[in-house]
Parts: C-alpha cells; sequence; structure tokens
C-alpha cells in the first residue's frame, strides 16, 4: 500500500464521509421544510373552501399562481408580516425534529473521527508489530538483513534498526571469525609444543638411564607440565571451535562422582584425604560420560589441593524438574575472596593455587558443563571450606 494511499484513508475518507453526511442532513432538512410547507398550505386552503365553497376554484388558480410566481417574490417582505404574524407561529412540528437533525449530524461527525483514530492507531500498532517481529527473527536468526523500506512516521525508527542490525550482524561475524582465528591458533600451538615436548622427553630418558640425579627430575616434572599444558591447550582449541566430541547420552551422577574419584586413589591416599559420595538413587543428566568425569575430576582435584590433612571432600546432588544440582566441597580455609570472579578465568591462578597447576582445571569444567546446558558458580561456606555448585538445566 503506498503512502498516498494510507494518508487518503487516514484523512481524505473521513473529510469525505463528514461531506456525505452534511449532504445527507440538508436533503433531510429541505423534505422536512417541504412538507410542513405543504400542510401549512393544505390546511389554509381547505379552511377557506370549507367556510366559503364557491371560491374553490378561485383558490387552486391562486395556489397554482404562487407556485409559478414564488421565486419571483421571494426577496419581498412578506404579506403576512404586515399584520404582525411571524414564521414561528406556523410551524406545527416538534423539538425532536430538531433534536434528531443534531444528534444525525453529532454522531455522524463523532464517528468519522472516532474512525479516523481508530484507523491512525492501527496503522501504528501494525507497524510496531512488524518492526518488533523483524527484530525478534533477527536475533534467532531466521531473517536476512534486509527490511522493505517504507515512508511513513516510523521511516526514521526504521532506518536505524536497519542499521543497528547490520552493524550488530557485522560485529557478530568479525567476532566469529577472530574466535576461530584464535583457536585455530590455539591449536597450532599445542601441535608445536607436542614435538619438542616428545624429543626432550626422549632425550631425558636416555640420560636418567646413564645419570640420573635430581636435576633430571626437575626437568622432567617441568616437561610433564609441558604435556599438561598442551593437552590443555588442544582441548581449549576444540571447545573454541565446535569440534570438541560430545556424545550425549544419559549420564548418571554418582557414577561419573565415584569415576572421577576413583581416577584420583593415588593422589588422595599420597595426601591422605577423603571423598565422600552419598548414594541417592538414579538421578540423571543429559550429557557426555567422559567429559562430566573430567570435569568432575578437576573439581575434586582443586578441592583435594586445599583440603587439610585427613580432611574430607563431600559431594551432594538432587535434581527437580528445572535442574539437577550437583554440590562438591572441601574442609579447607576456602577461597581468597578477590580470588572468587576470576576463578573460572583460563590460566588465572589464584594466591592459593597449587605450584603444580597451569589454571585450566576450572576453565575447562566451566566450558564442558555450558556444552551440557549447564553452569557452575564458586563461594565459600560460612562454616570454612570451598564449595561448587553446578546446575544442569533440563532440556
Amino acid at each position: 500500500m503506498t503512502e498516498r494511499k494510507k494518508q487518503f484513508l487516514a484523512f481524505g475518507l473521513p473529510i469525505i464521509f463528514c461531506l456525505t453526511g452534511i449532504l445527507l442532513i440538508s436533503i433531510f432538512g429541505l423534505n422536512l421544510y417541504q412538507k410542513s410547507a405543504f400542510e401549512h398550505l393544505s390546511k389554509f386552503c381547505e379552511l377557506i373552501i370549507e367556510n366559503n365553497p364557491e371560491t374553490e376554484q378561485q383558490i387552486l388558480s391562486a395556489v397554482k399562481e404562487y407556485l409559478t410566481s414564488a421565486p419571483e417574490h421571494s426577496d419581498k417582505t412578506l404579506f403576512l408580516a404586515r399584520y404582525g404574524y411571524r414564521s414561528t407561529q406556523f410551524y406545527n412540528g416538534t423539538v425532536t425534529d430538531f433534536f434528531i437533525l443534531s444528534s444525525i449530524i453529532f454522531v455522524m461527525i463523532s464517528g468519522c473521527f472516532l474512525a479516523s483514530l481508530w484507523w491512525m492507531n492501527r496503522r501504528k500498532k501494525l507497524r510496531i508489530s512488524e518492526l518488533t517481529d523483524y527484530l525478534e527473527l533477527i536475533n534467532i536468526g531466521k531473517e536476512k538483513i534486509v527490511i522493505q523500506t517504507k515512508e511513513d512516521e516510523f521511516s526514521g525508527l526504521q532506518d536505524e534498526i536497519y542499521k543497528t542490525v547490520t552493524q550488530l550482524i557485522y560485529t557478530r561475524e568479525a567476532a566469529l571469525k577472530s574466535k576461530n582465528n584464535f583457536a585455530d591458533n590455539l591449536a597450532n600451538i599445542a601441535h608445536q609444543l607436542k614435538t619438542p615436548v616428545t624429543a626432550a622427553s626422549l632425550s631425558l630418558q636416555l640420560i636418567q638411564n646413564e645419570m640420573p640425579d635430581l636435576r633430571t627430575k626437575q626437568i622432567k616434572k617441568q616437561l610433564e607440565r609441558l604435556s599438561v599444558l598442551e593437552e590443555a591447550l588442544l582441548t581449549l582449541s576444540k571447545i573454541d571451535a565446535g569440534t570438541l566430541p560430545f556424545e550425549y547420552s544419559k549420564v548418571d551422577i554418582y557414577t561419573a562422582l565415584t569415576l572421577a574419584a576413583d581416577n584420583l586413589s593415588n593422589l588422595l591416599q599420597k595426601e591422605g584425604v577423603s571423598i565422600l559420595i552419598p548414594d541417592k538413587g538414579c538421578v540423571e543428566i543429559t550429557g557426555d560420560m567422559e567429559w562430566t568425569i573430567e570435569a568432575f575430576l578437576n573439581l575434586l582435584k582443586n578441592c583435594m589441593e586445599h583440603s587439610t590433612q585427613n580432611g574430607t571432600i563431600h559431594c551432594d546432588y538432587s535434581t527437580n524438574p528445572i535442574y539437577s544440582e550437583i554440590l562438591i566441597w572441601d574442609e579447607g580455609e576456602g577461597f581468597y575472596p578477590d580470588d572468587i570472579p576470576h576463578l573460572f578465568e583460563r590460566f588465572y591462578r589464584g594466591k592459593n593455587a597449587s605450584s603444580n597447576g597451569i589454571g585450566i582445571g576450572l576453565a575447562l569444567a566451566k566450558s564442558i558443563f555450558e556444552l551440557q546446558n549447564g553452569n557452575i558458580t564458586a563461594r565459600n561456606l560460612p562454616d570454612g571450606g570451598a564449595c561448587f555448585e553446578i546446575r544442569i538445566y533440563s532440556h
């Protein structure tokens, strides 16, 4: 629909309705006047003829002459006015006739005005709804950048929306490209590290066979850290690129926690720390069993590193129609308050971080839970100890 047509429907149509109403009211008023004049003349002639029957022909001739000559004498002083008669004395109608006429005028003008307001309001609502639907489709990625141009009072807003959406799409594409480049570079760095680390490890084994000493043990320890870092970088690059192999299935929380604890059994025994995992029956989440175990293992290891001698790591879990919740906490000193906002950042190492850590474990756990429609937070318990809270939401 063109803009001129819209303006005509909004303004021209009500004016046409008003003019049509005035014309109809004028016709109605003219008919009312003619009917009244005809009735008065008929009564007057009838009264004269009843009193003077012999004047019937003269009266009818006079009426005929009046009808043919009245327009010529319409501008002269009326005959009866000379004797003090007024036009209001000859009308036998009621005020109702004029009330009806006025009511019709009021209703028609009001109707046209309200119809005009309704049409304009409807146009605005439809236009706003159109722009809103466009933004909703953009947000879910089901609409192209192009938006149909329309010239109306919303043209300025439409142009700004178009510019903003276009800029956001370009920014998103640039961010995705940058993220993919970062993931590729991270993977390249990890692969480049793998070769010299492997060569250095082989050379160290030969040296250890010939002359084992304390220095070779320190070198071996650092090479092991480099190997862990290389594996972590590869995993993070796959997460960033969206290529981490996830096999979604039902994962029993008790089973995943138990297997993660089993993988730490040697370290737990060495540190004198135990893990308490209650069996609360079958509580399942949707995710990848291997990566869920990996995430739990990193959290349990973090708790183990900050537990006291002969301390206990506690686990608990529950479920409701919205999400499943897993709690893992220790009996240590808890997190340093300034570290809590940064715990899940990559390569961040807090004040109480283990000397062997590289700041990857918690970030990796967070990414794994997010890929499984979940999140993780950290806090200190009122009675002491650090607590991780994981929520996996139902699909």
